[in-house]
């Protein structure tokens, strides 16, 4: 938040640098004669806001909806677009949307550190609106004008038409402006909503949660429109149409965000928070040959944090190295009068030091969760490609077809239903077993994720075997080939165990993940944290992308390796089993970080998850 929301932070003394020998006592006068000054300059220099709460809510859940609709409408059945009007290979094309949804996910890294630095959150979303249209204008006109894709395929044994360099570069043109758009929409949209009310107030706090449900009732709602309505205009009536709908819905997210303009509270830019993560490191490797504290907990050097809504941390044992940053070697040399640091590259404070080490404890979990979502990076590419070459049909022997790309609906259903079913049954039978106010832990819900994946693995595999072999007996039994213009006999529908089993994966990991990044990392670092969801999700899809090129390159290519153009020449259920292998040795590499990790304890004593457990 700005100063104007924090000021009267603390009630620590500014100069309270512990027992160290060369350090004055903490009631020293030249470190207090100043903080009550500090104080009063804050609070002359910083305005009050007024918070309008729901006011706001029509303009900021509208743009949230509406920009949901629009860009998943538009993400949602790339795979498709690529292979049936490019002419993409279902290799080249899983391998582009990987890099096009990794990508896009990373550069939310990208828009967070932009808004922390320099543009503020409004600023940030309002030019991610604006570059997200401009990207999906330019994607309707790839499917509306003749000459920005291939002529369509002449038939008969003539391959189709690749796409020519222009045509791509347009195609790459419209991919860079939603990425960019998306790169400063993701890491701010939550936190400009939550900007709107005043976290002082109960009122506020309370508003700030019904904000969180609405979003992730709009993103439901918005994934169950675009998987279905979307796509089917996209698959059964006109490509250029489909990509104009989401285009439309996103003006209107556009109009509706900048409408409420002057109804927003904007917080301003207040520097990255990660640039204390670095004076910490630098610090403790100029003092690498210092001594250690004795007594590390009492003399290392203390400050209050500049911003009230920020927790004082306790010390911990873990990453000892770096208390070396808060050791003050010489008191005159390195403190000022006012009981704060002369150079913050030489010595920090010790809550400093602490929230660098809840940053470093939650990288291990964070990297494990990578190699964790290579599972749902199926679900856009070869999932859309089993689809396409099974039964379709709401019923045996005719009626409705259901698009290929319909079918991610059912991990978020699957989410959808079992979310208000795990807060209202699960948790109080839990509650009432372990003794917890939230059932099980964090940690604990993440891991029970990560099983839940390679289950989804292993059915994968075996529903893909048997829509393989039957496809291979029709095409025995009818004396023909296996092409790919011939489907299975299986119905598509035998897909949807192993999208509810990913679906409740997600809803035990995905959704703790979010609650364990925003609850561990420090306050001021919560627009980082934002980010390192997405940022996951982003290295996932290239993980994925590598493992896709090294399995097709090592097992026979096009024609008969396990990704073969033709599914049914291939081997795609090994495919899966090879994720499902991946995945059970990173939940073994989870089990040990989650049981090495210990979670973030308060100044007062209150934990959250006391026991440290996984």
């Amino acid at each position: 938040m700005t100063s104007s929301t924090v000021s009267g932070a603390g009630g620590h003394p500014a100069g309270d640098i512990g027992d160290h020998p060369e350090a004055p006592n903490a009631d020293d006068t030249i470190y207090q004669a100043a903080l009550p000054d500090n104080e009063a300059c804050v609070s002359a220099a910083a305005p009050e806001l007024r918070y309008r709460g729901w006011k706001t809510m029509p303009f900021v859940i509208g743009n949230e909806t509406f920009e949901k609709l629009g860009s998943i409408g538009t993400a949602a059945n790339l795979m498709m677009y690529l292979t049936s009007v490019f002419h993409m290979t279902n290799v080249d094309a899983a391998m582009a949307l990987n890099a096009f949804s990794g990508t896009t996910n990373l550069a939310t890294v990208v828009g967070a550190f932009a808004s922390d630095l320099y543009l503020g959150r409004y600023a940030t979303v309002g030019i991610g609106c604006i570059a997200t249209l401009i990207g999906m204008i330019i994607l309707t006109f790839t499917a509306a004008v003749p000459t920005l894709h291939p002529p369509p395929c002449a038939g008969g044994e003539e391959p189709c038409a690749g796409a020519t360099g222009r045509q791509l570069a347009v195609l790459v043109l419209a991919f860079v402006f939603i990425v960019a758009g998306a790169g400063g929409i993701r890491p701010c949209n939550l936190a400009f909503g939550a900007d709107q009310f005043d976290p002082r107030t109960d009122s506020g706090r309370r508003g700030i949660n019904s904000f969180f449900n609405w979003y992730y009732f709009t993103f439901t709602i918005a994934v169950c429109v675009s998987s279905t309505a979307i796509i089917y205009v996209q698959s059964n009536v006109s490509w250029w149409v489909g990509f104009a709908i989401p285009a439309a819905l996103m003006l209107v997210s556009c109009a509706l965000f900048f409408a409420g303009e002057r109804l927003y509270v904007r917080v301003s830019p207040e520097g990255s928070p990660l640039a204390s993560v670095v004076r910490v490191a630098v610090a403790a490797f100029r003092k690498r040959r210092v001594a250690a504290p004795d007594d590390p907990g009492k003399s290392l050097f203390r400050t209050r944090h500049a911003s009230s809504l920020v927790s004082r941390l306790p010390y911990t044992e873990q990453f000892r190295f770096l208390d070396k940053a808060a050791v003050v070697v010489e008191v005159k040399s390195e403190v000022d009068l006012d009981g704060f640091p002369k150079n913050p590259w030489q010595l920090c404070s010790m809550q400093q030091v602490e929230e660098t080490k809840c940053i470093l404890r939650v990288l291990p979990v964070w990297v494990t969760c990578i190699v964790y979502y290579v599972a749902f990076a199926q679900t856009n590419t070869y999932v859309v490609l089993q689809a396409t070459q099974s039964d379709r049909h709401l019923r045996a022997g005719g009626g409705l077809e259901v698009p290929p790309g319909s079918f991610t609906i059912f991990p978020m259903l699957a989410l959808t239903v079992w979310i208000p079913l795990y807060d209202r049954l699960v948790v109080p039978w839990m509650k009432r077993l372990t003794g917890r106010e939230e059932g099980i832990t964090m940690l604990q819900r993440m891991g029970i994720g990560m099983v839940l994946s390679s289950v989804a693995m292993l059915i994968s595999g075996l529903v893909e075997q048997r829509r393989r072999d039957l496809a291979v007996l029709q095409a025995a039994t009818s004396g023909g080939s296996m092409s790919r213009s011939k489907v299975s006999p299986q119905s598509a529908f035998w897909l949807v165990p192993q999208l509810v089993a990913l679906g409740l994966s997600e809803a035990f990991n995905q959704v703790s993940q979010m609650e364990f990044y925003y609850k561990q990392f420090p306050e001021n670092m919560r627009s980082v944290a934002g980010s390192l969801l997405f940022s996951g999700l982003a290295l996932s899809n290239y993980l994925s992308e590598l493992l896709v090129s090294i399995v097709h390159r090592t097992t026979g290519g096009s024609e008969e390796g396990w990704l073969a153009e033709d599914l049914n020449s291939g081997r795609l259920d090994w495919f899966y089993f090879l994720i499902g292998a991946v995945g059970l040795a990173d939940l073994v590499v989870f089990l040990v970080c989650a049981n090495w990790y210990r979670y973030k304890v308060y100044d007062d004593g209150h934990e959250q998850d006391v026991d440290g457990n996984p």
